[in-house]
């Protein structure tokens, strides 16, 4: 190699068909359907893993970015849905944290329980809040490793200020889920 690789990261094309970057959305049932339909259709296009995420200001419902799995098309480990939504976030606002003083709360959507890299990123991005729908059991069925999560990983951080809520339209997210081993996917880090 006679010069280092360049990482570069950027939305599939089809992530601007499916996002209306201009509309609050309202309703937490809403958001997580945003955060599911991204993890359906990276799985419909064949981009990645069967995992999406969203981002959105917590009070107005200002979305101020998404992120789908890109692991395997950017032969990258760490891209997950949310890493990539935090790294997109934070892009957008121009900050290396969205719990800056005096910006507004920002709340995580994801289509299934973070794994153990995404769940203490939460820490570092600075959100208040983290929403997932399917479950770490449900991913584990897949044979996805999740890591070493543990009751004390989720005390410390509600510790230092964090909100966690889990299963919101837990059956949409296992339906993601099953669709992604029904085509096929790589399980990458099983």
């Amino acid at each position: 190699m006679t010069s280092a690789p360049l990482v570069q990261i950027a939305y599939p094309d089809w992530v601007h068909e499916h996002i209306d970057w201009q509309t609050p959305v309202a309703g937490e049932l809403d958001r997580m359907r945003l955060a599911l339909a991204l993890a359906r259709q990276n799985v419909l296009h064949g981009r990645g893993g069967p995992f999406g995420a969203a981002i959105f200001e917590a009070a107005s419902g200002r979305l101020v970015s998404v992120g789908v799995n890109l692991v395997v098309p950017l032969h990258n480990s760490v891209l997950h849905a949310e890493i990539v939504a935090f790294m997109m976030a934070e892009a957008a606002l121009g900050s290396f944290t969205l719990g800056a003083e005096g910006a507004p709360a920002h709340v995580l959507y994801t289509s299934c329980e973070p794994c153990a890299m995404c769940l203490g990123a939460t820490l570092w991005a600075g959100v208040a809040r983290v929403v997932w729908s399917a479950t770490r059991e449900d991913a584990r069925l897949l044979e996805f490793d999740e890591g070493p999560v543990f009751p004390q990983s989720y005390r410390y951080l509600q510790e230092r200020g964090l909100e966690f809520e889990g299963g919101v339209l837990r059956a949409e997210g296992r339906a993601v889920l099953q669709l992604y081993r029904d085509r096929g996917g790589i399980i990458y880090n099983g």
